[in-house]
């Protein structure tokens, strides 16, 4: 029996499309990346409240940060392999609903140990990202696929933003509701959890693999997509290439430096400008926003430059974007006015945020028979940035500090905090400068991508619309 295919990659991004099934898994997959950092980062309003509920020591408040940022490294590289193996449909469809518990459990917990292994777990709700990217990439082909990918991944990044809008305003609601103002943050908690593990089952039941159908339907009607092969090889592939971990690298210095900049620029802006802390937060969100648009500028450039330049193109734009992030932070470290760190923060965010986006746009052809292994290391390389740029900026933040209150003992207690606070911005600021200039010299060391006239070749056959002539009997 012949079997039709009435779908294929899609060449454009329709946002009003609704009905594709290209279209109408980028919009779930949005969705529930959203929900996912949402989740993740769920917890970052509540943190005084939690400290206080359960006596959290300030090591035991950081070590919170590490371990869901370092649970996020190993689930990334694991859920990639999962990926190419068992297609994305269903690994997000577990990630959600397995992801959920922990969130919920954080709602529940009674000590401070208990709230560091939720947070381990939680982070592992992180690899979203991943099949998030592998999903996009199977559904666009190359002339749009970066755009694809940088817009999905930007719409969900925002929730890690959104969150501080949000959850407030849910417990606030709680409130309202009757339920005791210490137990507000517990059950925002229990609630982004159920809407997750609700966003599991929409998942299983509204995306396929690929326009053409599900890794499993298609393997038993003896089809596979071209190209395929299992696996365990193409995780080894993965492993061996040089440009995969060159990548690796290349994310950790845009997206990981994002979620460090993110994390700390709250306290710079009070220590360094003198703002109070719901100023200082309001920019710092308005930053994380910024994903709306900047990240898909990032994915749309890559697509441009690689219909203008082939591969060799997109790889230009990376080393270019790359190249004014590490400028744009070098630059603010040294700024002391106000408004013209403004202008250049904002220059960094748009600049950092493209990266990713020009990342996700070269990612997908490095080896298409393991886009999901690739996308997992690459995207725990983001993860590994953040965690190593954090602890460069703690120890000379801790150790500035620490001798600033040293130089001031006995002094009264408004004097110590402020040297305390001068000696912490002055010592974030050095860490800033010298993370923009391995950011910089990231972007030399990703001129070394190479691909080769094969690749060349399949990235512009990809451009044509699929057809069943793309899919090859399993045994060929």
């Amino acid at each position: 029996m012949k079997i039709t295919f009435t779908s294929a990659k899609a060449t454009r991004l329709n946002l009003k499309d609704f009905s594709s099934i290209p279209m109408r898994t980028f919009w779930i997959t949005s969705f529930a990346f959203f929900l996912c950092f949402f989740a993740w980062f769920g917890i970052v309003p509540f943190m005084p409240d939690v400290v206080r509920d359960l006596g959290l020591t300030p090591a035991q408040k950081w070590n919170s940060v590490i371990l869901a940022v370092s649970g996020t490294v190993f689930a990334r590289l694991i859920i990639g392999k999962l990926c190419d193996k068992h297609g994305p449909r269903l690994c997000y469809t577990w990630l959600l609903l397995l992801g959920s518990i922990p969130v919920i459990v954080c709602g529940l917990v009674k000590t401070p140990f208990q709230f560091l292994i939720c947070r381990l777990f939680i982070g592992f709700i992180g690899a979203s990202f991943v099949i998030t990217q592998v999903h996009t990439s199977l559904m666009f082909a190359s002339n749009i696929v970066g755009t694809a990918n940088a817009t999905s991944a930007g719409w969900g990044n925002m929730g890690g933003g959104a969150n501080r809008l949000i959850m407030p305003l849910i417990a606030t609601g709680i409130i309202g509701l009757g339920v005791a103002e210490a137990d507000a943050w517990r059950v925002s908690l229990i609630i982004a959890g159920v809407v997750c593990f609700l966003m599991g089952i929409v998942y299983f039941y509204f995306t396929k693999d690929t326009p053409e159908g599900n890794f499993k339907e298609l393997k038993a009607q003896g089809k596979e997509i071209k190209g395929k092969k299992k696996d365990e090889v193409g995780f080894l592939e993965a492993l061996k290439d040089y440009r995969v971990w060159i990548l690796f690298i290349v994310y950790a210095a845009c997206f990981g430096i994002e979620l460090t900049v993110y994390g700390t620029m709250d306290d710079y802006l009070q220590n360094t400008f003198s703002l109070n802390r719901i100023t200082a937060g309001n920019i710092v969100l308005s930053f994380a926003l910024m994903n709306l648009f900047a990240r898909t500028l990032g994915g749309y450039f890559g697509d441009k430059f690689g219909k203008l330049k082939g591969l060799r193109g997109r790889v230009l734009f990376l080393v270019a974007i790359l190249a004014i992030e590490g400028v744009m932070l070098v630059t603010f470290s040294a700024i002391t006015s106000l408004v013209v760190g403004i202008i250049f923060l904002v220059a960094f965010s748009l600049s950092v945020q493209m990266a990713e986006g020009a990342t996700f746009s070269v990612v997908p052809f490095i080896n298409k028979k393991a886009i999901g292994s690739i996308s997992g290391i690459v995207g725990a390389g983001g993860n590994v940035g953040a965690f190593l740029a954090a602890m460069l900026l703690k120890s000379k933040s801790a150790v500035a500090e620490q001798a600033a209150l040293n130089a001031n003992e006995g002094a009264s207690e408004k004097i110590a905090k402020l040297a305390q606070s001068e000696a912490a911005a002055a010592a974030v600021s050095s860490g800033y400068f010298i993370i923009g200039i391995l950011v910089f010299v990231t972007g030399i060391l990703a001129l070394t991508i190479k691909f080769s006239t094969a690749d060349e070749k399949n990235a512009a056959a990809d451009q044509v619309i699929p057809t069943e002539e793309n899919l090859l009997p399993s045994n060929a």
